[in-house]
């Protein structure tokens, strides 16, 4: 196999990613917590048990982003640690790392938010509740540049998907705002994922289909294997709204069949592949 840095996308490749997505984000819709909600009229005993705890669970998965952002600063460093040619690949990678951070970050920010404001919980218990799992690491088992793109292009749509379902049931039309922020952004993050993964394969070929494969063989949503409680916690929310992250494998496999004008029988075998995960998680 070759090497990680042979493997990633030329730097110009990566910089024409980033530019389209900071282009897209330029006629985004702008917000900000602190403004963009009536936070006053924010009134969790409009919540359904389900819901008030599907809150509580996705609160968690948002403010886990240290954990996130450090996955990309340490798979793909900006420093004397990597070659100049890397080193030019991850830079142009950070404008959007450090962008998209922050985009996230306020969503960790304006969960807490709603939660304080509709009395859901005070400060202090929001504070407690998130800092045992914020201390834990957030790890993926990957060796190829492509996957980390792949395994996110997935989780950003699922996320997106369960905020649009979520916010259709939610008691609360404060709530229903915040999830409709979030959710747009979602969107956009998973464009930016989609269109490097179809970079990847453009370049790449069918060098990049086992990894992607891998991916999907393994996949579990962020905090899936440390937080505690998880499977049961995703399980009572899904009474709420639908969360299954395999409803996002019908967007993959479209970014892969527009990738490629030619499909090779290794690409129809990934994507039937992925088919069959989608049916069996349905």
């Amino acid at each position: 196999m070759p090497s990680f840095e042979a493997s990633v996308l030329p730097a110009g490749d990566m910089a024409t990613a980033v530019g389209r997505y900071f282009a897209g984000a330029a006629h985004a819709r702008t917000w900000h917590v602190e403004t963009a909600m009536d936070w006053a009229a924010a009134d969790a005993g409009r919540l359904t048990e389900g819901q008030r705890s599907a809150v509580e669970f996705i609160t968690i998965i948002e403010d886990h982003l240290p954990g996130y952002f450090a996955l990309y600063t340490e798979n793909f460093p900006v420093d004397a640690s990597v070659g100049p040619g890397l080193y030019v690949h991850n830079r142009e990678l950070y404008h959007f790392t450090v962008r998209w951070a922050a985009e996230e970050d306020s969503h960790a920010r304006a969960l807490a938010r709603y939660q304080c404001a509709s009395g859901l919980r005070d400060e202090e218990a929001v504070r407690q509740a998130l800092a045992g799992p914020g201390q834990g690491r957030f790890e993926l088992p990957f060796d190829h540049p492509v996957q980390f793109f792949a395994y996110a292009l997935v989780q950003e749509k699922a996320t997106q998907i369960y905020y649009q379902q979520l916010r259709a049931v939610a008691g609360d039309p404060v709530l229903g705002e915040v999830l409709t922020h979030l959710s747009r952004d979602e969107a956009r993050h998973f464009t930016f994922m989609a269109d490097v993964v179809a970079a990847y394969l453009r370049v790449h070929g069918d060098a990049v289909l086992d990894p992607i494969r891998a991916v999907i063989a393994e996949f579990r949503m962020p905090l899936a294997g440390t937080l505690r409680g998880y499977w049961r916690w995703a399980l009572r929310i899904a009474d709420t709204a639908r969360y299954d992250h395999t409803d996002a494998y019908e967007h993959l496999i479209k970014v892969l069949n527009r990738a490629v004008d030619a499909r090779s029988d290794r690409h129809g075998e990934l994507v039937a592949f992925i088919g069959s995960c989608r049916t069996l998680g349905a």
